[in-house]
């Protein structure tokens, strides 16, 4: 007995490499990220991105998880939508954690997040001038 996962019959794989490509660049995540955050060598990762091979099922579940779609948007059976709003998957993660913090630990976390922001426009500014 094979310990392969395989796919649905009726989903066609394709196109998976070119949806792989535009949902990784949508969250702006490099291949190496990628990589990184499923456990396989980079190398692997741009065979997928090329079409030169295609991960196996598990993988495609956790490749859904880290770019936040569904299956269907990632087999192609749905359309994708390029909008999304948090693009680092750590902080979408965390993100989705955030309302189980006290109303104390959310306005601290605004504070923070906040004087973040205005350090990186001030730095933004100063490098303009």
């Amino acid at each position: 007995m094979s310990l392969v996962q395989h796919f649905p019959p009726d989903w066609n794989m394709t196109d998976f490499h070119e949806r792989l490509r535009q949902l990784r660049k949508a969250r702006k995540i490099t291949q190496t990220r990628v990589a990184e955050l499923l456990g396989v060598s980079p190398r692997v990762y741009t065979r997928w991105e090329n079409g030169d091979a295609v991960p196996v099922f598990a993988t495609v579940v956790k490749l859904a998880d880290i770019l936040d779609v569904t299956l269907d948007q990632l087999a192609g059976r749905k359309d994708i939508d390029d909008d999304a709003k948090i693009h680092n998957p750590e902080l979408h993660r965390l993100y989705s954690k955030v309302d189980q913090l006290s109303d104390e630990d959310q306005k601290a976390l605004v504070i923070l997040l906040d004087s973040l922001v205005k350090r990186s426009r001030m730095s933004q500014v100063m490098g303009e001038i």
